[in-house]
This record gives structure tokens, C-alpha cells and sequence, in this order.
């Protein structure tokens, strides 16, 4: 099995290089190919204006100057040649990918481009935020998302289906399972806005996400991972809402 691993906090951080390791315990043939620097948040986008650069640091490892879709491209269009992997693997992210989380998320993009691209994938992500930095569990996953991987495998998804997978940040030992999860809402606005001036006193802005609890309902991706379960949410590429849909339908039609 050819695996390509790639994720959206950089070719530099921490969770590629757990989730490096566990691909490696699936197959002796993984690709790395992620971006260069930091794309948290980048969603879906793709370079159409700039060119992509990339450097090779290794057989099979690229990091590439675009956004997580740019690396899955680069990586099933160039870099790999005649051979597309057979599974991507996208992560871990440095924090949670539930809820509102995943339009926004670049790990999740990267696992849809796979979808897109007909290759089963997985978006992986680490809950942090939550305790003191610094006392993140990424032996959590390390320890147990290779079975979780390969029993996925194994009950396969639809090709225009992904898995969006959420790790609880404690310890092995204390993870309760795994639940099939639906995408969450949160209760509250948690996006805050830091105004501030530079030394010439303009004005400029930092977005930032305040890591709050909320009080989600039970079988959802927040929920599993407050209770300390492996959340897993298959997430589809047909965003259309298929009730409306029928309604707009006897609206326009008359009946």
C-alpha cells in the first residue's frame, strides 16, 4: 500500500512527524508532501496566481510553498509519478477539527482533494487548547490510530466520502473508545478579534479562537471527544441540502 501523508500546520510540526510514524507501521512505501509553512485555516484554497515552488528533503519527502490542496496535487500529479497512493492520510492537526471547525480546516481539505481525486482519505487531528500548552497526549494517537486506520480500511467508505477523525487529548489508557459521530454546532461565537496598533500607530488585527466547552448534544464529534472517545465522522464532498432541495422543487414546479 502507497501512502501519502500531508497536513496543514507544516512540514515542520509536530503531528506529521507522529503521523509519519504511524504510516510507516501501515506500509514501507509513504510519501510526505506538505506545505512549507503554517496553512492552519486554509480551507479548500488553491494557488491559481502565484507559482509553486518546492524543495525535496528527502526520497519521498517534499515540502511544497502552497496550501494543503496544492500539496495533494503536487504530490498524485508530479511527485509521485505513474503510482497514486492508495490511502492519504491528512495530519495530525495541532487541535481539534470538529463542528465549525471543518470549513475552515486545511487538514480536512487535504483529505478532501483526496476524495476528489478518487483515493480514500482520513483527516486526523489532536483536541489541544484545553490544558496548559505543552502537555499535548500525541502518544494518544500514536498508540491507537493505527488499528483504528486499518479497521476503516476494511469496512471502506464511499468514494465521495472522507473520515474525519478526532482524537480526545488524554492519555491511551484513558480514551473510552471509539463513537460514529455527526458534525457538531457549537453554542457559542468563539472566534475573538485582538485590535491593536503598531509602533507608527495603525491599526491592525489578530482572529483567534477562544478553546471554551460547550454543552454539545450526545452522539456528536464535540461531545465524543469532551467524554474522552475517538470521534469519526464520514464527511461528504455534496454539500447540497437535499430537503430544501425537494421543497424549492414543489415551489418552482407548483405542486
Amino acid at each position: 500500500m502507497r501512502i501519502l501523508v500531508t497536513n496543514d500546520d507544516g512540514i515542520d510540526a509536530q503531528g506529521i512527524e507522529v503521523l509519519g510514524r504511524i504510516a510507516q507501521q501501515l506500509s514501507d512505501d509513504v510519501w510526505v508532501v506538505a506545505p512549507a509553512l503554517d496553512n492552519s485555516g486554509a480551507s479548500h484554497s488553491l494557488s491559481l496566481k502565484d507559482p509553486l515552488r518546492s524543495r525535496q528533503l528527502g526520497e519521498q519527502t517534499f515540502a511544497v510553498e502552497g496550501t494543503p490542496t496544492d500539496c495533494v496535487i503536487m504530490a498524485v500529479r508530479q511527485f509521485m509519478g505513474d503510482t497514486p497512493p492508495d490511502l492519504i492520510l491528512s495530519g495530525i492537526n495541532h487541535g481539534q477539527n470538529i463542528a465549525d471547525d471543518v470549513t475552515y480546516s486545511g487538514t480536512i481539505a487535504g483529505a478532501i482533494e483526496g476524495a476528489l481525486l478518487g483515493i480514500p482519505s482520513i483527516a486526523l487531528s489532536l483536541t489541544t487548547g484545553f490544558e496548559a500548552p505543552g502537555s499535548e497526549h500525541w502518544e494518544t494517537p500514536e498508540a491507537l490510530a493505527v488499528p483504528l486506520i486499518q479497521d476503516l480500511l476494511k469496512a471502506g467508505w464511499g468514494t465521495d466520502v472522507l473520515m474525519n477523525v478526532n482524537f480526545p487529548d488524554c492519555s491511551p489508557q484513558d480514551v473510552k473508545g471509539r463513537i460514529a459521530t455527526r458534525q457538531g454546532r457549537r453554542d457559542q461565537s468563539l472566534l475573538a478579534i485582538d485590535a491593536r496598533q503598531d509602533p507608527r500607530g495603525r491599526d491592525y488585527y489578530w482572529f483567534d479562537f477562544q478553546r471554551k466547552r460547550s454543552n454539545p448534544a450526545q452522539g456528536t464529534d464535540l461531545w465524543a471527544v469532551y467524554n474522552n472517545y475517538i470521534s469519526v465522522t464520514p464527511l461528504h464532498l455534496d454539500l447540497t441540502h437535499h430537503e430544501t432541495t425537494a421543497q424549492l422543487e414543489r415551489l418552482f414546479t407548483g405542486v
